[in-house]
């Protein structure tokens, strides 16, 4: 139980340095940030591989390259959606 709501918190922590890093919202608040977090480790796992820190199964540079890049494509498919 205990594992799952440190995966949350982490994930969570992970979405919302992404956005900050890019300067854009994430829509979805809280649990925007935790599924952009979590999804986006997954995808710079797949990208980039395991390497750099590790904390709670998260590769923490990857993680969050991962996050960063799907925020840009998110962010960038809602403004052509606003068009």
């Amino acid at each position: 139980m205990f594992s799952f709501i440190w995966y949350l918190i982490i994930g969570g922590i992970l979405g919302w340095l992404a956005g900050l890093m890019l300067g854009k919202d994430i829509p979805g608040g809280i649990i925007g940030n935790i599924i952009a977090g979590i999804i986006g480790a997954w995808i710079g796992s797949l990208i980039f591989g395991s390497w750099g820190p590790k904390i709670s199964d998260f590769y923490i540079i990857p993680a969050l390259i991962g996050a960063i890049i799907l925020i840009f494509v998110v962010s960038f498919i809602f403004k052509a959606m606003r068009k």
